[in-house]
Formats: structure tokens, sequence, C-alpha cells
């Protein structure tokens, strides 16, 4: 019974130490990504697997290269790594090395819905013709791949340089998923729909129109005149105050669960009533 006892007791603080050095790595690999030490980091492990290749294959001369490399690898890591070391060591010191250090969905969408108003607030006053289609449960990646990919996180300043005039991605559609702008000068569908009031042009057009075929969102900033107004289902609510704007985007606004094929957030609609 206390070999059984004993058994269970090793296999424990063996899970739990695989599991804690594991831990270790992945979070030195997210504290690289994103800088020259993961192409490094990349270059290491060909070396790794070229000496256990050389090893199975009796590759006398190629195992005596790659083991030396191995044996000095150590020091070559520390002159190599020595900027992520350093700040790791710092973050360790600070005692936010392990920390998640993210924000909860609901702190995400509100900056962006505060991006999309101070954008929108600057762009109306200078009379800034803008188009922005935020993606929802219909994908629209047809539409985005018509124009130049940006895949960029948004911010009202990267989305207000898009349509500054004169510049050579302000003509067309943004299209958001989720918290990043994936493309830019897209191509939207124009709607056919008699109803609509002769005064409105191509942009409110084309919110119309993919609004009547996917179930997204998007924002107009008229060019003529300033007004603000957003199309979703088929509807197009003219003339909004930034107030209005801003509760219209809370209530059709969430974020999801990522999906699994993609590696941007996902959108959905809140269901009222």
């Amino acid at each position: 019974m206390l070999v059984g006892e004993l058994d269970v007791l090793d296999f424990l603080r063996i899970g739990v130490d695989i599991a804690f050095v594991w831990y270790v790595l992945y979070k030195l690999i997210m504290l690289i990504r994103g800088t020259k030490a993961i192409q490094l980091l990349k270059g290491i492990v060909v070396i790794l697997i070229v000496w256990i290749l050389s090893l199975v294959l009796h590759l006398q001369t190629i195992y005596w290269l790659t083991d030396n490399a191995i044996t000095w690898g150590f020091v070559v890591i520390i002159i190599l790594f020595q900027p992520e070391l350093r700040r790791a060591l710092e973050q360790l010191g600070r005692g936010n090395i392990f920390s998640r250090n993210t924000k909860s969905e609901e702190e995400i969408l509100e900056q962006m819905i505060e991006a999309f108003i101070h954008s929108c607030g600057y762009m109306a006053k200078r009379r800034i013709g803008a188009l922005i289609t935020i993606e929802r449960e219909t994908g629209i990646g047809d539409y985005a791949e018509t124009g130049i990919p940006i895949n960029g996180k948004l911010t009202h300043q990267l989305l207000t340089n898009i349509f500054t005039p004169n510049t050579p991605l302000h003509d067309g559609a943004v299209i958001m998923r989720g918290e990043e702008i994936v493309a830019a000068a897209c191509y939207l569908p124009l709607s056919e729909s008699p109803f609509i009031s002769k005064e409105l042009g191509t942009r409110h057009r084309a919110a119309m129109g993919i609004s009547e075929v996917t179930d997204a969102l998007t924002i107009v900033v008229s060019e003529e005149t300033g007004s603000v107004s957003c199309t979703k289902n088929g509807e197009l609510h003219r003339n909004l105050e930034l107030s209005a704007l801003r509760e219209l985007l809370k209530e059709n606004l969430s974020l999801s669960a990522k999906a699994p094929d993609s590696k941007s957030w996902k959108w959905r609609g809140k269901k009222n009533g």
C-alpha cells in the first residue's frame, strides 16, 4: 500500500516538474516572440535536428561539428540573447514574467469602440469621407481580398490616416475583423434598392449593399456633409451623434472566442430581446 502511494506521489511530482518546465519555456518563447531572438532560436533547433540525424546516421564529421556547437552553445546563447535575457531578468525582478497581462474582452471592446468614435469624430469635423465595415458572424473575406492587406491592430491614428485624402488607401472601404484592420481600399457591393435617397452617394450605397448580403456593421462618414451614418441588416441609421453611434456599437458588437482557423478575433452580434 505504501509502495502504491509512493508511486502516485512520484507520478504527481514528475507531472508537476514537467508542467512547470514547459510553462517556463512557453513564457520564454512568448517573451522573445517578435524579436530577432526567435530567428536565432530556430537556428538552434536546426542544429539540434542535424546533431540527432548525424548521431543516428553515424556522420562523424557533422556530428563532431554540431556536438562542439552544442557544447559551446550555452556561452553563445548568453552572448546572442543578452538583450532578451536582460529583459527576462528585469521582468522576473518586477514579478510579472508569469503574469498573464491580458485585458478582458470588455476592456478590448471598449477601447475599440472609443477608437471608432475618436476617428469618426475627427473625420466628421473635417469632412473626410470614410467607409468602415466590421465583420460579425458572416465572413466577408472575399470582399477583404479586393483591397490592400493591412493586418494591423486598430488605433484611431491608423484608421484616420487610411482615409486621409490624396493617399493611396483613402478610396474604398476598410474591413475590420475583431481588433484588426484586415484590409483597406476594398470594394463593396452597391445596393440596388430604389428606396435609398438620391442625395446619398456611393459610400452609403456600398454600406447598404454589404448590409443586405451579410450581417456586417458599417460606419459611413459623409465627405459632403460630415454626417455619420451606420448600416446593419439592410437598415440605414443616418445623422448619428457620436453618443448614439457609441451606443449602437455597444449594442451590436461583442467579442466572442477566437475561431480555430483564424488568428483574429471573431465578432458576433448581441441578441436583443
